[in-house]
């Protein structure tokens, strides 16, 4: 029997700020864009938080709207950026709609399913490199969101202010951001819990790489190619073989 949802009225929905020129009725919309979604929830909705910011960028200054619903205890996540608050508030309802919808259908889906057994691990001289490309760029905070919504643990993607490829992957208290070329003048990540590693990315092949993850035991390396420069993330599959993404097309 399906729950009955538990929507938010809009002064439940808190409102983070960070940065200055969000108005009182910028933080309005806010609260009511997020309280209206929260009648889409599959489940009681616990609480919900949004953040309007103000990121620095080369150009001005560019407002982004961050929310997060708690879905009966699965956090549903959501962030959009534009050049003012109220078009970055009406884009995140946009992609918040779309996320809750998702997230009800997925649930719906899984009702009654029991997991898969995992794929037998093949031996050690049987194991093969897998290699996929990423194409995805974004800013750190986004690609939070984004590996969060696809429940990875680590994420490759192209920064779009550096425009060079970083990996962002979760911690204990938060999300760790490396980089290829660590650029500390630059501006933080908005989001308060990520976290910036100052150590460059180690140029290796991708024989190195798969011997630096089987000596640490670390869940994945991330490296320069040794012959293209391109950012490049070795791990263990769930089948026993490696997965191997990079950022760099092959001809």
């Amino acid at each position: 029997m399906r729950h009955r949802p538990i929507a938010l009225d809009a002064d439940d929905v808190q409102v983070r700020i960070r940065g200055g020129g969000v108005r009182a009725a910028d933080v309005r919309r806010a609260r009511h864009t997020v309280a209206d979604l929260t009648r889409l929830a599959h489940e009681p909705v616990l609480g919900a938080t949004v953040k309007l910011a103000a990121t620095p960028q080369v150009a001005g200054e560019r407002r982004t709207a961050e929310a997060v619903v708690d879905v009966q205890g699965r956090l549903i996540r959501a962030r959009a950026g534009a050049g003012s608050t109220r078009a970055a508030i009406h884009l995140l309802g946009d992609r918040l709609r779309a996320r809750l919808l998702e997230s009800t259908r997925d649930w719906e889906n899984r009702r009654g399913r029991h997991p898969r057994p995992p794929h037998p691990a093949p031996p050690a001289g049987e194991r093969r490199i897998v290699r996929t490309c990423t194409a995805a760029r974004a800013v750190p905070d986004e690609a939070a969101v984004d590996m969060d919504d696809l429940d990875y643990d680590f994420l490759l993607f192209t920064e779009t202010a550096t425009g060079q490829d970083s990996v962002i992957y979760r911690t204990g208290d938060g999300y760790r951001l490396a980089q290829l070329d660590p650029r500390p003048d630059l501006p933080a990540p908005t989001c308060a819990g990520i976290s910036v590693s100052p150590l460059p990315a180690p140029r290796l092949t991708a024989g190195q790489a798969l011997d630096r993850l089987e000596l640490t035991g670390f869940p994945f390396v991330f490296f320069a190619d040794s012959a293209t420069g391109a950012g490049c993330l070795l791990y263990r599959r769930d089948d026993g073989d490696y997965g191997l993404v990079t950022t760099a097309h092959e001809d």
